[in-house]
């Protein structure tokens, strides 16, 4: 007994941890059996199209639905219509003149699929529209119109799946990859003071930031996908712009710490600074830390006392070693590093307050999201 309640509270947990997948699971099911049914209901000569439609527009959060819904119904229609007109327009009753319709058909759409991907479905319509007639011996015009209502029959159904069975807001996806890039800032933060002491070398800073970079880029897609959602009037939130900008800044904040990093400080200067130095290091990654919690609870931000006090028992060193002139005889690329050192700490506590206010206006609608995933739990 003890081994199977060990069992199902692991699977429990493992549920509870990938709630957001789940969920996308059980939509994506329900979406395919429906389009089937509904398909079969209205004698489609395809279901199967309708099921696939339904199937990859049910996305992680209605927001993508919505796009993924939009894009493949732009694409259908552009290729239905254009792959048509070649099977109306173009001879193709031999095994040649067919090859030569079909490179007519694909080409053309390919290119535009390759330079606006919202058109990658093309194509293969055209294709299905213009080879579909030669096995089942319906007309090209007849293929392509029920090539569209299949696919917006699977669309219509995917999207309704999506905003009505368990929706996943893309809201809540911006409060947990906000949260996750602000505990990546830490640890790559905690890196690169390390690397004051010691030294950074190229690949170990590249590999650091273009971690964050990457983060950076998933959190745009997720913060298009709940602006998406805002216009449509599907989920009410605060603007994910003022986020955003404040993270791609507090990675600016890092790119000017990571330059000084690549070379160790002065023996005489880091053996004054390290105290400082390390409780100055310890207060940001903490804020840091502490503001992704926040944001993960919908809770207040956390108080920015600690890091104001580090803050200015730092610059008091740094005074102190300017006023000894215990850089003037450092080369001028090692003074420089010491300086932008600072003034990049001055930057993110100013950037660190734009955080508090972030925070503070996400925190009301973390908290509703977290009654919804209680609700819905």
């Amino acid at each position: 007994m003890r081994h199977i309640a060990t069992l199902w509270a692991g699977l429990r947990s493992l549920l509870h941890g990938r709630r957001v997948q789940l969920g996308l699971s059980i939509r994506a099911t329900i979406a395919a059996l429906a389009a089937l049914v509904v398909a079969q209901l209205l004698h489609l000569p395809l279901p199967l199209w309708a099921v696939l439609t339904a199937v990859i527009v049910t996305q992680m959060s209605v927001g993508r639905s919505l796009k993924a819904t939009f894009d493949y119904l732009e694409g259908t229609l552009g290729g239905a219509i254009y792959g048509g007109a070649i099977g109306v327009l173009v001879p193709h009753a031999s095994e040649m003149a067919l090859l030569g319709a079909l490179a007519l058909a694909v080409a053309p759409l390919a290119f535009i699929a390759a330079v606006n991907p919202r058109f990658s479905v093309a194509p293969i319509t055209a294709i299905i529209v213009l080879l579909v007639p030669t096995f089942t011996g319906a007309g090209p015009v007849a293929s392509a119109f029920d090539r569209v209502i299949e696919v917006a029959l699977g669309g219509i159904t995917g999207l309704a799946v999506s905003f009505w069975l368990l929706p996943s807001n893309a809201h809540k996806l911006v409060v947990e990859a906000a949260a996750r890039t602000l505990d990546q800032l830490a640890r790559a933060l905690g890196e690169l003071l390390a690397g004051l002491t010691r030294g950074l070398d190229v690949d170990a800073l590249h590999r650091i930031q273009d971690g964050i970079g990457q983060t950076l880029a998933q959190m745009n897609i997720v913060g298009a996908e709940a602006e998406r959602e805002r216009s449509a009037r599907l989920a009410a939130g605060p603007d994910t712009g003022p986020l955003l900008r404040m993270l791609l800044r507090l990675r600016h904040d890092l790119v000017m710490i990571g330059r000084a990093a690549t070379a160790p400080l002065p023996e005489s200067i880091g053996g004054r600074i390290a105290a400082p130095l390390a409780r100055l290091g310890a207060a940001f990654t903490d804020y840091l830390r502490a503001s992704a919690a926040a944001l993960r609870a919908g809770s207040g931000p956390p108080p920015l006392d600690t890091v104001e006090s580090a803050l200015a028992a730092y610059a008091a060193e740094i005074a102190a070693l300017r006023r000894e002139g215990a850089t003037q005889n450092f080369p001028v690329g090692a003074v420089e590093s010491f300086f932008a050192l600072g003034f990049a700490f001055e930057q993110m506590h100013s950037n660190f307050k734009d955080l508090e206010r972030c925070v503070t206006e996400w925190s009301g609608p973390a908290k509703r999201m977290r009654r919804d995933n209680a609700g819905q739990a």
